[in-house]
């Protein structure tokens, strides 16, 4: 069973490259008394996640902000050397998002997001999903019905669901 709208988040440990090598990340500490957007991709340098995916979060991080978005997290099921490596290419962080490596696959396997494609190379990886996490609980959860698509979970996507949510 995946994750759901109204669930707590699931406690999970992260890793991010720091000047001092890699660092962990309680998210639950991480999150605690913040609203956060957190979205996870199936793959660093993949087509879909780099040239749509990660400059919608960008292009949508001033807007998410003025929702009341204290934070915008990336994650993926890889290590934190390819994610510190896919901030810079992209200028993820310069953009004010966040990428952490779930490396482990915790937060994937707690969050029951999980799926492998053997075919590209894929085992464990996480689906392509956005959130929106107020104090810990899921307010807005959306999937992508292919792996290749960036609709629904893109920033400008989030920014519309968070806008519709705070006037109704």
């Amino acid at each position: 069973m995946s994750i759901a709208i109204g669930d707590e988040l699931p406690d999970a440990t992260l890793l991010r490259m720091t000047d001092s090598g890699p660092e962990t990340v309680v998210l639950s500490d991480y999150t605690e008394g913040r609203t956060v957007v957190i979205v996870g991709l199936p793959g660093p340098f993949t087509d879909t996640c780099t040239e749509a995916h990660v400059p919608s979060l960008i292009r949508a991080r001033e807007r998410l902000a003025t929702k009341g978005v204290d934070d915008v997290i990336c994650f993926a099921v890889i290590d934190p050397f390819v994610m510190k490596a896919w901030s810079e290419s992209t200028g993820a962080a310069e953009g004010g998002v966040t990428m952490l490596a779930d490396s482990a696959g915790e937060l994937t396997k707690a969050l029951g997001l999980d799926f492998d494609a053997p075919v590209v190379g894929f085992y464990g990886r996480t689906t392509r999903h956005s959130m929106l996490v107020e104090d810990g609980i899921v307010k807005i959860l959306r999937f992508e019905q292919s792996h290749g698509a960036c609709e629904l979970t893109a920033g400008e996507a989030m920014a519309d669901a968070i806008q519709e949510l705070q006037e109704s």
